[in-house]
């Protein structure tokens, strides 16, 4: 009984993880919102370069969005699988993945906003 406790306990963590990051990438597609809202609506009549890195930045928050969702229930059938084989992996993986995308969103943010 102990042990199924614990698988069940180990599952429904699993769930909340997975709802966790489509929070995040919920956020994300957000930031993307926002970038664009806020572009838009404060500054029209900008240049060229500065439309661009502004659509830039929404596309990439939108595509590391649709990403993150897809890393995520990929991740989520992982270790639903890896639970119900009782062994444990380590989540390099999506730790990596993350990081990388908070920085290439930070850099496309720095980049927009040096040239408005």
């Amino acid at each position: 009984m102990v042990d199924e406790r614990k698988l069940i306990q180990q599952h429904l963590a699993n769930e909340r993880t997975y709802l966790a990051w489509i929070r995040t990438s919920i956020a994300l597609v957000g930031i993307g919102f926002l970038a664009t809202t806020v572009h838009i609506t404060a500054l029209p009549m900008e240049g060229a370069m500065v439309n661009k890195l502004a659509m830039l930045v929404s596309i990439a928050s939108l595509f590391l969005g649709l990403m993150t969702i897809v890393g995520a229930t990929v991740n989520y059938y992982h270790t639903r699988r890896n639970i119900n084989e009782n062994r444990f992996v380590s989540s390099h993986r999506i730790i990596i993945y993350m990081t990388s995308v908070v920085l290439l969103l930070l850099i496309l943010v720095m980049t927009y906003l040096m040239f408005i």
